[in-house]
């Protein structure tokens, strides 16, 4: 059962845009999905319809023996459902450090095999206990990168680090992220790194906020939505040759 996190030590880059819509990509291509927001702003839980109240915080999966499963929502999608964030995950470095339990993420996504093919993180900025859980559970990083040298600066820093921490790390795939061709600097950066995946800044992205709905709903066909799609395919494949 992969598991895909959305990760970035910036915020600002498109993290939320680009799980949602990956998920949302993931359940068309009729794989069960999950998307796991571990954002304590929770924008992907409030684009999915997942806000509400819920009779269990999002830290209790990680503090009390509640099983995660208790709080997965069904999103309006199909194939596609959703364990929403709140304000307790604010919390969640703290509560990594006090349990003391270092594979604590991934022995929740054990819990949860067989009832889903994919699942996605969207993780909250930062190199934190929880970026270090993430990094052990996960099958796959993919890292959202605005091309401009302070983000290019900042991936470098998540790579050393990941580098030279202890144990095992899943692997990198770093994509351009809110891409504007008319900036040069823009263009010479991508220039650098042919091969990374796009995702361009586009006006449908941003109505993502207005609508509350995945791009290809509304502007099926458009630029993203493409990048969406071709970013999916090529992290299928990667997923296949790990297999």
């Amino acid at each position: 059962m992969p598991t895909i996190a959305i990760y970035s030590l910036k915020g600002g880059v498109g993290k939320t845009s680009i799980a949602v819509n990956l998920a949302f990509t993931a359940a068309t291509c009729r794989r069960r999905t999950l998307l796991w927001d571990l954002d304590p702003q929770g924008a992907s839980s409030w684009l999915l319809g997942g806000d509400g109240p819920s009779a269990d915080s999002a830290d209790s999966v990680f503090s009390r023996d509640i099983p995660a499963d208790r709080l997965i929502r069904p999103t309006a999608f199909a194939d596609l459902d959703l364990l929403p964030a709140d304000a307790s995950l604010r919390k969640l470095d703290g509560l990594f450090g006090a349990l003391g339990k270092r594979k604590r993420l991934l022995r929740l996504l054990e819990s949860l095999e067989g009832r889903y093919d994919r699942i996605l993180l969207d993780c909250p900025p930062g190199l934190t206990e929880t970026s270090e859980q993430v990094a052990r559970a996960a099958t796959l990083i993919v890292a959202p990168v605005i091309p401009s040298p302070l983000a290019r600066r900042a991936f470098d820093e998540v790579v050393d680090h990941f580098a030279r921490a202890p144990g095992r790390h899943a692997p990198i795939l770093p994509i351009f992220s809110m891409v504007d061709r008319r900036r040069a600097l823009h263009l010479a950066t991508i220039a650098e790194q042919p091969n990374w995946p796009i995702v361009p800044m586009a006006s449908a992205v941003e109505q993502m906020a207005a609508r509350r709905l995945p791009v290809a709903l509304f502007a099926p066909g458009s630029a993203p939505v493409q990048a969406f799609a071709a970013l999916w395919t090529g992290i299928e494949r990667r997923l296949a040759e790990t297999t």
